[in-house]
Parts: structure tokens; sequence; C-alpha cells
């Protein structure tokens, strides 16, 4: 067991780490602990990254992982990672990282924290792997010992790879404050799941946290991913100033580095146009009309149902132009690849032609 050096100094990254630890967590994905050989302890804000430099074959390469642990136990640090396919580095780490053996390191660094953005009520949304800063900073909340008010989402393929499932359900278990939303594309075979299932929407966020307008959001995940929370969140009226992101391909040092946030959010003094090519007339209306509500104001009749993106009822072909679209799982990906919306849903972006 490692002893504790009262007298050490914080770890700085001009020494190298040892992999004190591997613990599998499902398939591909593994949580690697490294410590100081100096006995250097971790000071870092909970969500920061680290830059592993990896010795693969044919030479060197870095990448960067979030921490996984929480500076609240500073006497090692963790990280989790999950190989894609046609990973080198993760992948390399996976098969050949043991230990004992030592690895270069540079950091921590990062600006997606909770510490940045203190907040009374937290609503942490992620996707796979992108679990990790959120898990880092729910931890320093358990640690701090002030009841947490946490609405933690995290969407996954299945059940059975959700990371950290049952140390998260261990910290719920104790504090009623932190409250799991987890959802799943498809149950696993022969296992029962009760909770969500499907793509996280405006209606299962409004079930899972009905006060998100008063909650700080932090959310990681594939870039498709957030562009839908924040596609979501805009069209709710979240105040955007609330809401912080990090990437997975992408994670930044300073501020600075940040990369501009330029989503599409309708604008109601901005005018559009829509086309309704089957019955000859054209239509002028403002970005915040749908098209499902400019079709009944010029006479037209688009068979509809809920009216919030969920029945599919409204479903058209849309033949040109641009919509701005966010629904609650009524259409499918690949009816939208083909060109297909819902017109209770979708915002006319300039000028665009349907099949009505």
């Amino acid at each position: 067991m490692a002893q504790v050096n009262w007298t050490a100094k914080p770890w700085s990254d001009t020494e190298a780490l040892e992999c004190a630890m591997v613990v599998p967590e499902n398939a591909d994905t593994a949580t690697f602990t490294f410590r100081a050989p100096s006995g250097a302890w971790f000071d870092y804000q909970p969500g920061q990254f680290l830059t592993l430099d990896l010795q693969v074959p044919g030479g060197n390469v870095q990448r960067t992982y979030t921490i996984s642990s929480s500076p609240s136990r500073p006497l090692s640090l963790s990280v989790t990672v999950k190989a894609q396919p046609g990973s080198i580095g993760t992948r390399w780490m996976l098969d050949h990282l043991k230990p004992g053996m030592t690895i270069r390191a540079y950091g921590p660094n990062g600006v997606f924290s909770s510490h940045r953005h203190p907040a009374r009520k937290y609503l942490f949304i992620s996707a796979g792997s992108g679990i990790t800063p959120m898990m880092s900073m729910t931890t320093w909340a358990w640690d701090s010992g002030d009841m947490p008010d946490i609405v933690f989402v995290h969407a996954a393929r299945r059940p059975s790879e959700i990371i950290f499932r049952e140390r998260l359900e261990q910290f719920a278990n104790r504090v009623p404050g932190l409250k799991l939303r987890f959802t799943v594309e498809e149950p696993d075979p022969f296992r029962t799941w009760h909770g969500f299932e499907g793509r996280l929407s405006q209606i299962m966020l409004g079930l899972m946290a009905p006060d998100y307008l008063e909650r700080e959001v932090f959310c990681c995940g594939p870039e498709p991913f957030m562009q839908a929370v924040r596609d979501m969140l805009n069209a709710l009226g979240f105040d955007m100033e609330h809401y912080h992101q990090e990437s997975f391909g992408a994670p930044v040092r300073t501020e600075a580095e940040a990369p501009p946030i330029d989503d599409v959010v309708p604008d109601a003094d901005t005018g559009a146009e829509i086309t309704f090519a089957a019955s000859g007339i054209t239509a002028r209306c403002a970005q915040t009309d749908t098209v499902l509500a400019v079709a009944k104001q010029s006479g037209l009749n688009i068979p509809s149902g809920c009216t919030f993106g969920l029945c599919g009822t409204c479903k058209v072909k849309k033949t040109s132009g641009e919509v701005h679209m966010v629904h609650n799982g009524g259409i499918s990906d690949d009816d939208v690849a083909e060109g297909f919306i819902l017109a209770c849903c979708s915002h006319p972006i300039g000028k665009v032609s349907v099949e009505v």
C-alpha cells in the first residue's frame, strides 16, 4: 500500500506518473489510476483533463482524457477511457498499459468545471464516455459534505454500457439530492429495464428535470448529441448563459480557446417564405412560425396530432431550403436524410419548399 508523504508538494507534469491500477468498466472501457512516485498529491478542478504521452508502435502520440476521479481524493488520479473503432492511443492503453509502468502526462488543464460556475442546482447531461467529467464533479459534490442538488442525465446504447452506473447508484441511494436519469437506445437482452428508452428529447428532459430552467447545465458527449441538447434548450427558452459544454474532440485549456457556439435560433424579427409546391401557394412568415401553422393560415390541411414532434402524423417532404427542426422522436434519422420534416416543429430558415 502506498504511504502518505505529508511533506510532499502538489504534482507537476515534470514528473512521470506510475500506473497503479487498471479497472475494467465494460467492453473496451477501463479506468486507469495513476500516482506520483515521489508521493506528490494532485491538485485540479473536477471536470478538467489530462494529456497522456503514449508510446505506441511507430512513435509517441498524445491523447487527451478527462479526469474521472475527484481532487477531493488527492492521492491518486484516474482517467476512464473507451476505445472507438480505429482508436490508436486508447487501444494501446487497454492492451498494454499495466500497473508499475510509468507514463508522461501534461496538465491538468481545462475550463469545464462546476468550480467555475457555482450554483444551487445543477443539471449534468452526458452521453457515452462524456460521463467522465460528470463523475468527477459528482464525486466532488459527494465528498464536500454538502447535500448536492444534481439531476444526472445520461444516454447510452444499452444499460450495460452505462459507465459508473453502480457507483452512481450507490451515491444516489444515500443522498436524495442526486437524481439519476438514464436513457438507452435499447435494453439488454433478457434484462428488465425500468429507465427511459429512446433518444433524449424535450419531453423526456421535462420529465427528468421539471425545474431545468433553474439549473446550471453541463453537457459532454459527441458533437451531434450536444447540438441536439442545445437545440432542445434553445427551443425551451433556456438562458444559454447557464449552459457549458466539453467536446470529445477539442477540450480547451482557457476560456479564450473555446470555440464560439453559433447555433441556429429562429428569430421572430427575421422573415422567411414557404412554398407549398403541390398547392401552388407561397406564403411569407417569420422564422418562429412553424410549417404547420403557416399551412393552416394559408387554408391548407396537413394532418397533425400531438403538435410537438412526437407522433409523426405531420411528416411531409421538403424539396428545397432549410428548416430548423427540434422534434421529440416522431421522425427517424433515415427519413430526415431523405428530406422529410415534421411540419409541427419545423421553422423555415429563408425560402423553403414542401410537397403540400
